[in-house]
């Protein structure tokens, strides 16, 4: 029986089961390695060149073609390098961002077992729908809405005329803002009516001036964990051409008053608690719209699983003080007795004192052409010079070993000889400091990164007889982190 977060700290570095992160990328769960013994990462893309001890990359093949995250995860678990790989090792778990009832298959066949929910439940929970009807039930409020299915644009304006004209809506599925519509007209209807029409029943929403705050937890047989409210970045230009797509995030003590931050732990508390009684354990982030004008917090969608924030949330400095968030979730599903407070662990996590500044840009591809990318940046710690100018100051694996906030951890997603178009993933930034404004703008200081970072890709124009892009194995074409 472990007793204290000392005692699973303990057991995971003892830990001699290989446990797989399985996906495009090692980024969600980075540095999770250096907690849990025998962690391995298994990924599409070598975002390190080779020269990370924990990484294994199989060979590409280029006449793969993926439209998921999913399908990328059943082509690795299907790969004869990684079974081989894997099969060379004792039996272990893997670990998945995304993953679907094949993936389950596949991985019994490589005897791994998942240490996650059933996929068939966290589809049934990732449907924005349920969302709703699982915070009425926790006593979590939703901003004003309906659901419904609606026609046509008569049809939203006769269903949702006491929300109003200016409405978002939001399909049942969805990431990244790619499946939310601002509608407040005829015309905005009609640029995005064949897939809100085609998405069955909607949720439609009264619109709010608001800021977009995430919060990630982990629900225990102890209870639930809480993490702390983080900023979310959206929409802004320079980093996605998606009005509503998710661009990053910001962990700091000041980022929202104090009130406001307790409260979003609270409803956290509250979804989680009625989460475990749908029969769902472990890690799960839920977005909060918090209104500005009248300091609201409001519920926004769940994300039952690992998400982009996690990477905020495993490097906090009250991870490194108990453990990082997402080995609560490993020791649910790791067949260890256990009966930690719970609510000692949510008091010191509550602390402003014990929260420190971070923040990560996700960087994607914004321009409307296709390219072929000749130089990229390399993975490693970087700083920007006297003329804007992106400079390598050091190769490291750990986004933790920044030593001030003039220092910038790239991870690089999109190489040389990918394909760089709109929407594409090139990389993610992560360093101290906040890079947002109080009124919510990227700062000086995160433009010059962001510049700096793309003046250290080169692209030539892709060529009519080249192969298409959707053809070939490459990252970016959909959500992949």
């Amino acid at each position: 029986m472990l007793t204290s977060v000392a005692d699973a700290r303990l057991f995971f570095h003892r830990n001699e089961q290989p446990i797989y992160f399985i996906g495009a990328s090692p980024f969600n769960l980075l540095g999770i390695d250096t907690w849990v013994s025998n962690f391995k990462f298994i990924n599409l893309i070598d975002c390190f060149d080779g020269r990370h001890p924990n990484v294994f990359v199989p060979p590409r093949d280029a006449a793969q073609e993926f439209e998921s995250m999913e399908e990328i995860n059943n082509h690795l678990l299907a790969n004869k390098d990684v079974l081989d790989f894997i099969r060379s090792k004792k039996r272990g778990q893997g670990v998945f961002l995304m993953f679907d009832e094949q993936t389950e298959q596949l991985a019994k066949a490589a005897k791994l077992k998942i240490p996650f929910p059933k996929a068939r439940l966290r589809n049934k929970l990732d449907d924005k729908i349920e969302t709703v009807k699982i915070g009425e039930r926790a006593g979590v409020p939703s901003v004003q809405n309906i659901l419904a299915r609606v026609s046509s644009y008569e049809d939203l304006c006769k269903k949702a005329q006491h929300l109003g004209t200016d409405l978002v809506i939001q399909t049942a599925f969805g990431d990244s803002g790619h499946t939310t519509f601002f509608v407040s007209s005829k015309s905005t209807w009609d640029k995005h009516a064949d897939e809100i029409v085609s998405g069955g029943k909607v949720k439609i929403m009264k619109r709010i001036k608001c800021r977009q705050a995430a919060i990630e937890a982990c629900t225990t047989r102890c209870g639930t964990v809480v993490g702390p409210l983080m900023t979310e970045i959206v929409g802004f230009k320079e980093l996605t051409p998606y009005r509503g797509g998710w661009a990053g995030n910001e962990i700091s003590p000041d980022a929202f008053p104090l009130e406001i931050s307790e409260q979003a732990r609270d409803l956290t508390f509250k979804f989680g608690e009625e989460l475990r009684k749908t029969g769902y354990r472990g890690y799960f982030e839920l977005d909060f719209l918090i209104d500005e004008v009248t300091g609201e917090v409001w519920l926004g969608e769940l994300n039952p699983r690992v998400t982009g924030a996690s990477a905020m949330t495993n490097i906090a400095s009250f991870a490194f003080a108990d453990m990082p968030l997402f080995l609560f979730h490993l020791l649910e599903f790791s067949g260890q007795d256990f009966d930690i407070d719970i609510a000692e662990v949510n008091q010191r996590w509550s602390n402003p004192e014990n929260i420190d500044t971070w923040s990560q840009l996700v960087i994607k591809y914004t321009k409307d052409d296709v390219g072929v990318i000749e130089d990229a940046p390399e993975s490693g710690i970087y700083r920007v010079d006297a003329n804007g100018k992106l400079q390598l100051d050091r190769f490291d694996l750990r986004r933790s070993n920044l030593d001030n906030a003039t220092e910038g951890f790239f991870l690089r997603i999109a190489g040389k000889d990918d394909y760089c178009y709109e929407g594409a993933d090139l990389g993610i930034l992560i360093t101290k400091g906040r890079l947002m404004s109080k009124n919510h703008k990227l700062t000086k200081r995160a433009k010059d990164w962001v510049n700096a970072i793309r003046s250290g890709y080169s692209a030539r124009p892709f060529a009519p007889f080249e192969d298409s892009p959707a053809q070939i194995l490459e990252p970016g074409a959909f959500k992949i982190i």
